[in-house]
C-alpha cells in the first residue's frame, strides 16, 4: 500500500514539474500593445502554426531600401474559427499589418488588423 502512494506522489510531483513550462506562456508581452503601427508590403512568408501564426513581408521605406518585418497572431485554432485556411496569405499578397510594434525594437508586431489587397481579414476577435 505505502508502494502504492509513494508511486502516486511521485507521479503528482511529475506531472506538475512538466507543466510549469504551459503556464510560461505569454502571448503578446514581447509587444507594446499600447501603440500601434501600420506596415504595408508584400508577403514573403507565412507560417499557419501553432502555437501563433507568423507572417513576414518585404516592406520598402522612403528611402527605397527594403526592411522585412514578422508579425505575429494567435493560434491556427482560432483564427480557424473565423474562415482562416492555410492558403487565406500567400507569397506575393499585398498586406497593411497594424499592431503594437516589438518593444525591444526589432521588425515584428503583435497584429491587431490585417488587410489583404486593401480588404480587412477578420481576426476572430481577442487579440
Amino acid at each position: 500500500m505505502r508502494n502504492t502512494w509513494i508511486t502516486v506522489l511521485v507521479f503528482v510531483v511529475s506531472a506538475l514539474v512538466l507543466s510549469v513550462p504551459v503556464f510560461a506562456h505569454h502571448g503578446a508581452a514581447a509587444y507594446d500593445i499600447s501603440k500601434n503601427i501600420t506596415v504595408t508590403g508584400t508577403v514573403t512568408a507565412f507560417e499557419y502554426v501553432n502555437p501563433h501564426v507568423l507572417i513576414s513581408i518585404d516592406v520598402k521605406t522612403p528611402s527605397g531600401k527594403v526592411e522585412q518585418w514578422k508579425g505575429e497572431l494567435t493560434s491556427p485554432n482560432r483564427l480557424s474559427r473565423a474562415g482562416w485556411t492555410k492558403s487565406t496569405i500567400k507569397p506575393g499578397d499585398q498586406l497593411s499589418m497594424t499592431g503594437g510594434p516589438a518593444k525591444s525594437g526589432a521588425t515584428t508586431m503583435w497584429i491587431n488588423k490585417l488587410s489583404k489587397n486593401g480588404e480587412e481579414i477578420q481576426l476572430g476577435g481577442g487579440e
